[in-house]
């Protein structure tokens, strides 16, 4: 065990979340908000409906504030690294419930506890390409926790007027202060409780064409 590390990820874990989430929340001011479609979404919920939003990687900073927007808890994917525990508890303090995993590390425990609060709160978002990609390929974890727990899939769409791109795996982007976010929700997609794999594939094909051709559509 590295010691060096080890106090370095107890200043982050213990002292840096706080000062992150502060600023994060005044970052978050000052972004300009519009809701497209929010009302299919709030209507599902409140007739007793499962909802799962589905969206890219890449656009995750855009939906942070998404807990205070629907003023309810949302149950979220985030994986095992330490990277994934310095944004854990930043996504915790802002009203997230942290599923600890990812198709790599710990997926089925977090696949579990994502349809858990699903059958019990009715809410759940869900990073489809996480969390290294390829980027824009939905992954079966999507299918597989709506058709458990027999939530909708709402892919959902976050369009920055003016943000900065980061070069990583998937190029992220951050909106930049002041800046307009458009926050767009597709139409709800239902999933069946049983089906075969050529099914299943077909479905998350179905899902994974119709996001991309949505943020084709805005280039």
């Amino acid at each position: 065990m590295n010691l060096k590390k080890e106090i370095k990820f107890f200043f982050i874990k213990h002292f840096l979340t706080f000062f992150a989430y502060y600023i994060l929340n005044l970052y978050l001011k000052t972004i300009k908000l519009r809701f497209e479609g929010k009302d299919t979404v709030k209507n599902h919920l409140k007739n007793k409906g499962r909802v799962v939003i589905a969206f890219w990687h890449q656009r995750f900073f855009g939906i942070f504030h998404f807990p205070k927007t629907f003023r309810r808890p949302i149950c979220v994917m985030i994986s095992q690294s330490r990277d994934g525990d310095f944004v854990a508890n930043i996504a915790e303090r802002m009203g997230w419930i942290p599923a600890r995993g990812s198709s790599s590390r710990g997926g089925r425990d977090a696949l579990k506890t994502i349809v858990d609060e699903l059958i019990k709160n009715r809410f759940a978002a869900h990073v489809v390409d996480g969390p290294t990609g390829p980027p824009h390929i939905i992954k079966p974890g999507l299918i597989s926790m709506a058709q458990q727990s027999g939530a909708a899939i709402c892919p959902t769409y976050v369009f920055y007027k003016n943000g900065w791109i980061f070069n990583s795996w998937d190029r992220f982007i951050v909106p930049k202060p002041f800046s307009k976010v458009v926050i767009r929700f597709g139409p709800l997609e239902s999933v069946p409780e049983n089906m075969d794999p050529e099914e299943f594939e077909k479905i998350r094909l179905h899902i994974e064409q119709k996001m991309i051709e949505e943020y084709e559509k805005e280039d």
